[in-house]
């Protein structure tokens, strides 16, 4: 049997002992495993985070929605209306027990955009302004002697100012007036459906009553309603 040199031995030892060469494509192949697993382990966080934030907001909304239901199931209808007019802002506070049925009425108007463009027709000083889409001189002929007579008396025996009505007297169109009294009037609900107050505004709705008039005292200078907003708080 043949001897192997010492020599020999040596380098046979050394290729056995010396680690072995990871080719190019294996290592290449192992860093797409690895990304791929961070990349899932990346996702299935995200995903898990932001459905738990969803889950939270949506019970939050959940509670405020049945906060809000509760509070307007409590009261049909807004409590306020803010009437935004050519001379400024005027802020109504709704009289829903008491004059239901005219609220609702109210309500639906404003709702279908009824008042929007509405020209105080008629204005009386230290009486009511009064605005409408039916323009008839013969509908505030008595409003007019009324309020020359109404001047002289004695203040405790009026109405208070500054309450919101719409006529008792359904117009043949189907629409709705506003009246505010600009001064207590006695018997006021002989004439007006009373159904609100005047909280804020009280001098737009001055400023509005001392507009010049002509001899039927419709404004010479148009004043009109831009819109009415309903709130159920302010």
């Amino acid at each position: 049997m043949a001897k192997i040199k010492p020599q020999a031995l040596l380098l046979q030892s050394k290729k056995k002992k010396g680690p072995s060469r990871v080719s190019i494509p294996t290592i290449m192949l192992y860093g797409v495993i690895v990304a791929v697993m961070v990349f899932f382990l990346f996702a299935t966080y995200r995903h898990w985070s932001r459905r738990s934030m969803i889950q939270t907001h949506g019970d939050l909304s959940t509670s405020e929605g049945e906060n809000s239901l509760i509070e307007h199931t409590e009261s049909d209808a807004p409590k306020y209306a803010f009437i935004s007019t050519s001379k400024g802002s005027i802020t109504v506070e709704l009289y829903k027990d008491g004059s239901p049925d005219i609220v609702d009425e109210f309500v639906d108007f404003c709702q279908k955009g009824h008042f929007k463009g509405m020209q105080f027709n008629r204005v009386i000083k230290h009486f009511v302004i009064h605005g409408s889409k039916v323009d008839k001189l013969d509908a505030t002929e008595d409003w007019t002697s009324r309020g020359k007579h109404y001047s002289r008396l004695d203040t405790s025996l009026k109405h208070e100012a500054f309450m919101l009505g719409t006529s008792k007297t359904k117009h043949e169109s189907g629409g709705f007036d506003l009246f505010i009294t600009t001064a207590p009037i006695p018997d006021l609900n002989d004439k007006i459906n009373v159904f609100g107050r005047v909280i804020k505004g009280e001098d737009i709705v001055q400023e509005i009553e001392e507009v010049d008039t002509d001899d039927h005292y419709r404004p010479k200078t148009p004043v009109q309603i831009n819109e009415v907003t309903l709130k159920y708080n302010i």
